[in-house]
C-alpha cells in the first residue's frame, strides 16, 4: 500500500502513546566499521530527533526501551560500559533541556535500573525524575533494564504475597502491580531493524491491542520521515478492538 507521508496530522487521529523499540544499533556500526558503542551513540542522537518530532506532531507520550536486564548483563563489558556512559551523558543533557521545562515533560525511568546502575547514573535519573515530576503536558518514558516477561512475574509475585484467598484478580489489580503502571495502553508499537518480532514480552499487558508498525531501517537511520510514515500507516488502519 503505498502512503502519502504528511508533516502534520489531525491530532484526533494521531495515537495518543507511542512505544519504539530501538533495533539495529550494533548492526548498523557494525557495518559502517565502527565499535558497537558508537552505533549506541547514534541511536542515543536519533532519539533527540524523534522526541523533538514526535512532539511537534502532537504525540503526547513516548517509551523508548533502551535496554533490557538481559542487555546488560549478556553483552561484552566493554559494551556495557559504554552503554552506561552513554546513558549519563545523554540524560544529563536531557536534564538541562530548555525545552524540557518550557513544554512540562515529565520523564519517566521504568525496570530495575536501580539495582543495575552505578550511584553516578542513579543520581542524574532521580535529578531528572524530580525536576519534571510536577509537568503533565508531555510523558517521556524510558524503560531501562527492564524486561516484560520480568515485569510480569513480578507483578505475579507482589499479588501472591498479599495472601488473602479473598483477592480477585482483575485487569485492574494485575495493571497497578506493574512496573508500567502509570502508563497508558501503547497505541502504536515502532520497532526498528528489519526483524518483525517481540522480545522478552515486551509491555506484555500494555500492547493488548496495539498497532504495530516494524522498519526495515535500522534504528539511527529511523529518522523523522520515518516517524510520519509510521503514523500515516497508522491513521491509514481501522481499529477494531475486537469487533
Amino acid at each position: 500500500m503505498d502512503l502519502k507521508i504528511q508533516d502534520t496530522f489531525d491530532k484526533e487521529y494521531l495515537p495518543r502513546h507511542i512505544a519504539i523499540i530501538p533495533d539495529g544499533n550494533r548492526r548498523w556500526a557494525k557495518e559502517r566499521g565502527l565499535k558497537a558503542w558508537e552505533g549506541h551513540e547514534a541511536g542515543a542522537k536519533n532519539t533527540e530527533k524523534l522526541i523533538r518530532e514526535a512532539k511537534r506532531l502532537g504525540i503526547r507520550e513516548i517509551t523508548f526501551w533502551g535496554s533490557s536486564i538481559e542487555n546488560l548483563v549478556k553483552r561484552p563489558v566493554l559494551e556495557s560500559k559504554a552503554l552506561l556512559r552513554i546513558y549519563e551523558t545523554y540524560f544529563q543533557e536531557l536534564l538541562k533541556s530548555g525545552d524540557i521545562h518550557k513544554d512540562e515533560v515529565k520523564i519517566r525511568f521504568i525496570g530495575r535500573w536501580e539495582e543495575q546502575f552505578p550511584a553516578s547514573l542513579k543520581k542524574i535519573l532521580h535529578e531528572c525524575i524530580d525536576a519534571t515530576k510536577k509537568y503533565e503536558k508531555h510523558f517521556l518514558n524510558f524503560l531501562l533494564a527492564y524486561s516484560g516477561d520480568d515485569d510480569m512475574k513480578q507483578a505475579i509475585q507482589k499479588i501472591a504475597e498479599k495472601g488473602s484467598n479473598d483477592i480477585q484478580v482483575t485487569d485492574t489489580l494485575i495493571k497497578e502491580h506493574l512496573m508500567t503502571k502509570d502508563l497508558p495502553p501503547v497505541d502504536l508499537l515502532i520497532r526498528t531493524g528489519g526483524e518483525p518480532h517481540l522480545s522478552a514480552g515486551f509491555m506484555m499487558w500494555d500492547i493488548a491491542n496495539t498497532q504495530f508498525f516494524f522498519s526495515e531501517q535500522y534504528y539511527p537511520d529511523f529518522n523523522e520521515v520515518s516517524l510520519r510514515e509510521a503514523l500515516s500507516d497508522y491513521i491509514s488502519r481501522g481499529r477494531r478492538f475486537g469487533s
